[in-house]
């Protein structure tokens, strides 16, 4: 199989719904009223519960992980710059910027609910060939 090469793109989507932000919060233990409480999350910035900004982070590794090669997370810049509400359908992209050598590639990562950026950033992953697991 081939590793990645600028220009590759690989793209996830999923809804997020209110028993995906319970089941987030019930595994990592991040039970902030947030996320998870109607009437506290009512009167706060964002005027209802949202999602766990890492719980939508998660579809970028999803995306990365459908690049070509077996792909290595070694590191991510991430700006989360708006809430993503139960219900809503997010997007997220990843596209290989740049070849940094060693097998390392530079991407840029997107998630969107429609045209709305919710997440931006960049990745830095290795693509190494593909095994098939067979000794």
């Amino acid at each position: 199989m081939d590793t990645a090469t600028p220009g590759d793109r690989a793209t996830e989507t999923a809804t997020i719904t209110t028993d995906t932000i319970e089941a987030f919060a019930e595994l990592t233990g991040d039970e902030n009223p947030l996320h998870l409480d109607e009437e506290y999350a009512a009167d706060g910035l964002f005027d209802g519960p949202i999602a766990h900004g890492m719980l939508v982070a998660g579809l970028i590794s999803s995306a990365l992980a459908s690049l070509p090669g077996d792909i290595i997370y070694l590191s991510q810049d991430l700006w989360f710059e708006n809430p993503v509400y139960p219900g809503q359908t997010v997007e997220a992209t990843a596209e290989v910027l740049e070849d940094l050598g060693r097998d390392r590639y530079e991407v840029e990562t997107v998630a969107r609910v429609g045209e709305e950026v919710v997440i931006s950033g960049t990745a830095t992953v290795l693509s190494l060939e593909h095994r098939d697991g067979s000794s």
